[in-house]
């Protein structure tokens, strides 16, 4: 399955968080499948998001989008994402 994985600052985390959830169901509807949420145990505003997507050209089409960019200024990003599109390639063992 296709990934986003999200790497940026945030200035309250709280705050993102609650942009975060709103913004929920447009994910979804761009082909958010769910995915996971990171905090760096070094710094508590970098977040992490692994995100994974129904179709990779879709996550392309989602991560450019005003929309987005918008959401992230609402959201209180304090840096400029740094966004990597990845293909799944193998399970590894425990």
């Amino acid at each position: 399955m296709p990934c986003l994985l999200i790497r940026h600052k945030v200035r309250d985390y709280g705050a993102w968080e609650s942009v975060f959830d709103e913004h929920e169901s447009t994910r979804r509807a761009n082909g958010s499948q769910g995915g996971r949420l990171f905090r760096s145990a070094a710094d508590p505003h970098e977040v992490l998001l692994l995100l994974e997507w129904d179709d990779l050209e879709r996550a392309r089409l989602f991560a450019d989008s005003d929309d987005l960019r918008e959401v992230m200024t609402r959201a209180g990003v304090t840096d400029r994402p740094d966004i990597w599109f990845l293909e799944d390639v193998d399970h590894l063992p425990g």
